[in-house]
């Protein structure tokens, strides 16, 4: 939904990969005006690490509201959408990367285990108890102050490459794939649902976009969500409505309409036989 502001990578120093951020000073910039209020719902294009070292609160991600205390990380992903609570009483840090920095610095081993890059629908979004924080964001500080910046982007990535990956083993419900040969694919589908889920939820569509069959897609999506390729269609349809009338001013037959719906009884089965509710009921239960 277009009302829903994306927020793009503003890096400091020209650094368009990744950023460390007190909270404490973002908190401040926060409170001085920025082009956005980050008290409000918006959507990230690039991922987050919510790092709480002191202190507690709660963070919303995608329509859950999550408690936070010292040890908590948050991990937020590409695409969702989030807001800060109003004048918080923790503090921490914010870790903020691109997707070009994973691509470019990880390895794709690693990229096919830390799930919630990229289906974050199979893992939880906060894992609380961190041990290893503090030697994690030390190290991070250490490195980013160093004068001698010689493959300082590799050695930062590949400390957090290491930090997420132990992150993933805490918080992962679902073994690792074993054919990770098609997680290209995979990611390619899933890119491809969310550009084009308003004009077609046809598991066909997307197969034919991919040279595949319908049956060898379904068959690779199930391998890493545990679901059919047309239950991931029709969940992410769902979690698009879900944050346009929790997150936007739109009427309901507008927000149909902008998930791809002619006709508002259409869109009203659909979002009751998936969520047992309708959308009228879901806004007003809100």
């Amino acid at each position: 939904m277009n009302n829903i502001p994306t927020i793009s990578f503003q890096g400091e120093k020209n650094e368009r990969e990744f950023e460390f951020i007190n909270l404490n000073d973002l908190f401040v910039k926060i409170k001085e005006g920025l082009d956005h209020n980050p008290n409000k719902p918006h959507r990230l294009g690039f991922f987050a690490l919510l790092v709480v070292t002191e202190g507690e609160g709660s963070h919303h991600v995608d329509l859950s509201e999550y408690s936070l205390k010292k040890g908590t990380v948050l991990k937020i992903a590409k695409g969702q959408v989030h807001a800060f609570e109003e004048n918080p009483s923790y503090d921490g840090f914010l870790i903020v990367f691109t997707e070009e920095f994973v691509l470019n610095y990880f390895s794709k081993s690693s990229i096919e285990f830390i799930s919630h890059l990229y289906n974050y629908h199979i893992s939880k979004a906060a894992v609380d108890g961190i041990n290893f924080n503090e030697p994690f964001i030390e190290q991070l500080k250490i490195e980013l102050a160093m004068e001698n910046t010689y493959a300082q982007k590799n050695i930062v990535a590949a400390m957090l490459e290491l930090y997420l990956l132990r992150l993933e083993r805490l918080s992962q419900t679902v073994a690792p794939p074993k054919q990770s040969k098609y997680y290209p694919l995979f990611l390619e589908f899933k890119n491809l649902v969310e550009k084009n889920y308003v004009t077609t939820r046809n598991v066909k569509d997307y197969a034919d976009k991919l040279l595949v069959s319908s049956k060898h897609l379904n068959r690779i999506v199930k391998e890493f969500t545990l679901n059919t390729a047309k239950h991931f269609i029709d969940d992410f349809v769902i979690l698009e409505t879900k944050r346009a009338i929790a997150s936007t001013n739109y009427s309901l037959k507008e927000i149909g309409y902008a998930v791809g719906f002619d006709e508002v009884t259409n869109f009203t089965k659909f979002f009751k036989k998936h969520t047992n509710t309708t959308p009228k009921q879901f806004k007003t239960g809100l």
